[in-house]
C-alpha cells in the first residue's frame, strides 16, 4: 500500500489521479448544468431558485474547507504529519474562494426574495467571518517566511476559529433569521421538489470534485515549491561554508 504520508508517493500518486479526477469534474458539470437549465421554475421564487445550484455547493464547500484545515492543524499540531500543513495552506484559498462565491450568489438570491442585498442576520454574519478567517489565515502564512512557524501559528487561528463552523451550521435553528432553516438534510426527509434536488445533487457532487481537484494540484504545487525552497537554502548555506 502506497504510503501518502510520503510527499514523494502522495506527489506520484496525485499525478495519477488528476486526469481521471478532471474528466469526472467536467462530465458532472455538463450533466449538472443541462439538468440545472431543465429544471422548472419554483412556484414561489420563480427561476430566481436556480441560484441555489451554484450557491448551496459552494456554502457546503467553504465549511468543508474549514473543517479540513482544522483537522489538517490537530495534524500539524499533534500528530506533526508532513502533509498536515500543505493540506491546511493549500485549502485556504480554495475555501475562501467558495464562500466569497456563496457571499455574492446569496446576496444575488436574497435580493428579490427579501428586497436587499445585505442583512446582518446570524447566518450571512458567520459566513462573512468565516470569509474573514479564510484571509487571516493565507496572511499569516504569507507574513511568517519559515514553513514550520507560519504552519504551527495558523494551525491555532484554524483551530480557535473552527468554532464558527457550528455556528453558521445551526444559527438558523438558534436564532431568528431571514435566512430559510435546512432544506436538504432534515428529519423528514428533503423539502425540495425532486425536480430541483436531483440537479443540486449532482452539483453538488460536481463542486466537492472540484474542490478535491484543485486541492490535490495545489499541494502537488506546494510540495514542489518546498522542494525547492529546501535545495535553494541547502545551497545557499553550502557556498556560505565554502567561503568560511
Amino acid at each position: 500500500m502506497v504510503n501518502l504520508a510520503n510527499p514523494t508517493a502522495f506527489v506520484e500518486v496525485a499525478r495519477r489521479l488528476l486526469p481521471w479526477l478532471a474528466a469526472a469534474t467536467a462530465a458532472l458539470f455538463v450533466a449538472g448544468l443541462w439538468l440545472s437549465f431543465a429544471a422548472p421554475p419554483d412556484y414561489q421564487q420563480g427561476e430566481t431558485v436556480k441560484i441555489m445550484f451554484i450557491h448551496v455547493p459552494s456554502a457546503w464547500l467553504a465549511m468543508f474547507g474549514y473543517m479540513l484545515i482544522a483537522i489538517s492543524a490537530l495534524g500539524t499540531l499533534i500528530w506533526r504529519h508532513p502533509l498536515a500543513d500543505v493540506a491546511a495552506k493549500t485549502a485556504a484559498p480554495i475555501g475562501a474562494t467558495f464562500t466569497f462565491i456563496a457571499l455574492v450568489t446569496g446576496s444575488l438570491w436574497g435580493k428579490p426574495m427579501w428586497g436587499t442585498y445585505w442583512v446582518w442576520d446570524a447566518r450571512l454574519t458567520s459566513v462573512l467571518i468565516l470569509f474573514l478567517l479564510y484571509l487571516g489565515l493565507i496572511a499569516l502564512w504569507q507574513s511568517i517566511e519559515e514553513p514550520g512557524r507560519a504552519g504551527r501559528a495558523a494551525a491555532i487561528l484554524a483551530l480557535v476559529g473552527a468554532v464558527n463552523v457550528p455556528i453558521i451550521h445551526y444559527s438558523v435553528v438558534w436564532w431568528n433569521t431571514l435566512h430559510q432553516p435546512a432544506s436538504v438534510f432534515r428529519i423528514g426527509g428533503p423539502s425540495i421538489d425532486p425536480a430541483l434536488l436531483t440537479p443540486l445533487f449532482v452539483m453538488a457532487i460536481a463542486f466537492t470534485l472540484l474542490f478535491v481537484l484543485l486541492h490535490l494540484i495545489a499541494m502537488r504545487a506546494e510540495i514542489l515549491r518546498r522542494r525547492v525552497r529546501a535545495l535553494q537554502q541547502s545551497q545557499v548555506e553550502r557556498a556560505a561554508l565554502v567561503e568560511a
